[in-house]
C-alpha cells in the first residue's frame, strides 16, 4: 500500500504528516518553510508512494472559510498539476492547533517546547491525518 500525506498549511510554515505504509497510524513527519514546501514534497514523493493528499481546510466557526483558504486554493492547484494523478482532498482542521496544545500538555512537554510553533503545525498535520483516517472508518 501507499501512504496518505497531510498538510497544515501555514503562510510561513507548514506541518507535514503521514501515514505508515499500511495506513493505519498517522505520524507527524516534519514542519517546513512554507515557500520551500512544493521542493520538499517532490522530493518526497520521489521516495515515498503516496496515494493520497489531504489539506488541512481552515473553516471559522459558523463553516465559512478562514482567510487562509485564498493561500491554499492556488497551491492545490499547483499540486494538481504537479501530481495529476494524486488525488487532493481538503478535511477541516477547526480546533487542530488547540488539540496540538492539549497533547502536548497532555504528553508533559516543557513550556519551552510547547511554544515551539514548528512542533504546534506537525501536530496539527498529525491531528488533521487521524481525523482523516477515522473518518474513512465510518
Amino acid at each position: 500500500m501507499s501512504r496518505i500525506l497531510a498538510i497544515d498549511y501555514g503562510k510561513k510554515r507548514t506541518g507535514i504528516a503521514v501515514t505508515d505504509p499500511m495506513q493505519i497510524i498517522a505520524n507527524g513527519l516534519t514542519t517546513v518553510a512554507t515557500h520551500e514546501l512544493v521542493d520538499f514534497l517532490v522530493k518526497y514523493m520521489q521516495q515515498e508512494k503516496v496515494e493520497r493528499i489531504v489539506i488541512g481546510h481552515p473553516k471559522q466557526m459558523n463553516y465559512e472559510d478562514s482567510e487562509n483558504m485564498k493561500n491554499i486554493i492556488p497551491f492545490m492547484n499547483r499540486l494538481k498539476k504537479l501530481f495529476p494523478d494524486l488525488p487532493v482532498e481538503l478535511v477541516d482542521e477547526r480546533f487542530t492547533s488547540v488539540l496540538a496544545h492539549q497533547a502536548m500538555l497532555a504528553g508533559g512537554l516543557k513550556k519551552k517546547d510547547r511554544q515551539n510553533k514548528a512542533l504546534v503545525d506537525e501536530i496539527s498535520a498529525t491531528i488533521i491525518l487521524q481525523s482523516y483516517l477515522e473518518s474513512r472508518k465510518y
